[in-house]
């Protein structure tokens, strides 16, 4: 039964390590603070997710698990509201996303028709 725990928490483990590296790159990849906000409050709070479920697995039966269990509700609220509140103080100094196009039917002609 130890085997089959400790192989599910690095599993665990493993996968909260992966979203967390794939958020990191996201920074980088990604081309305004919007999309960055986005991509990282999601996978951000994915990976702390499975990282404290991997380590609750690992602690087994304690009062460390109880602090983990805090800990993991405490990140499921917060880091999205994180990611929100940097997207709302982005608005708030007027930065613009970067599109692709624009999708309102303004900008290059008023038409719409992108000719």
């Amino acid at each position: 039964m130890a085997l089959a725990i400790d192989i599910a928490s690095g599993l665990l483990i493993a996968a909260g390590s992966f979203f967390i590296l794939v958020g990191a790159l996201a920074l980088f990849r990604l081309p305004d603070v919007y999309t960055r906000a986005h991509g990282t409050s999601i996978i951000d709070t994915a990976g702390a997710g499975f990282l404290i479920l991997g380590l609750m697995l690992q602690a087994g039966f304690t009062l460390v698990t109880l602090k983990l269990l805090f800990l993991l509700a405490i990140s499921f609220f917060t880091l999205p509201v994180i990611g929100h509140a940097l997207a709302r103080a982005a608005l708030h100094e007027k930065i613009a996303p970067k599109l692709a196009e624009d999708r309102r039917g303004r900008g290059r002609n008023s038409a719409g028709d992108g000719a």
